[in-house]
């Protein structure tokens, strides 16, 4: 009588089949992860931008902090750079009024590095 199983060449067989596939598949994979990724941080920062300009036109000023838009109900949570994975690298870009000093006029990321299109993160 004969066991069933599999040779040792139809396993290698089957392992240089999955080893093609992989090669094949992974570099799609991860470059569809940077890219969510990316659009991701854009679709953030149109939120961030949106609540401070909508803040602006309800308070006649720039909040101070982005925390003051979640304070208000503008935004539910400072959003996470995607980037980054962390909420306290946005760089705040400063209003150009002199009066209004110290209050938050844009947002942009703090991530080192450029996004598919060969922009740096931090110009989105």
């Amino acid at each position: 009588m004969r066991r069933g199983g599999f040779t040792l060449v139809e396993l290698l067989v089957v392992m240089a089949i999955i080893a093609t596939l992989l090669t094949i598949a992974l570099p799609r994979y991860f470059g569809s992860v940077e890219k969510s990724k990316e659009v991701t941080l854009r679709q953030s920062l149109n939120v961030m931008r949106d609540a401070i300009d909508k803040f602006y036109a309800d308070n006649g000023r720039y909040p101070e902090k982005l925390e003051e838009l979640v304070e208000k109900r503008y935004i539910r949570a400072v959003p996470v750079d995607p980037i980054t994975d962390s909420a306290a690298t946005w760089v705040l870009v400063p209003s150009p009024d002199a009066a209004a000093k110290g209050a938050i006029y844009d947002v942009r990321s703090g991530a080192e590095g450029k996004a598919s299109d060969g922009k740096p993160f931090a110009e989105l």
